[in-house]
């Protein structure tokens, strides 16, 4: 069973927009390509679990947070900006770029 989990694990951390591509590449750096794979594992282990057992629906959430996080992570680079001093207008489009300084 192990191994049939570590396959999936491996096919979904390589799948382009998913949630566990995004978990990948924020595990890997710090636990290695091995011990994450296992974490994911379990994360869908856990996931399938409870789509048989209490009949919830499965949504994929990867494209939507991945544009939220990077929304996120610009309007903290522009607060830290403006504590810095600098005179920083949010961008007109979510393409993570600040204009002027």
């Amino acid at each position: 069973m192990r191994r049939l989990l570590n396959q999936v694990a491996n096919a979904g951390a390589r799948t382009k927009g998913s949630i566990f591509e995004i978990v990948y590449r924020r595990m890997v750096p710090r636990l290695g390509h091995n011990q994450t794979i296992g974490a994911i594992a379990h994360r869908q282990c856990r996931l399938i679990w409870l789509v048989l057992h209490e009949g919830a629906r499965y949504e994929e959430r990867g494209s939507g947070l991945a544009k939220r996080s990077k929304q996120l992570r610009t309007w903290k680079m522009i607060r830290e900006l403006r504590t810095l001093g600098y005179r920083i207008e949010p961008p007109t489009s979510v393409s993570g770029q600040a204009a002027g300084c």
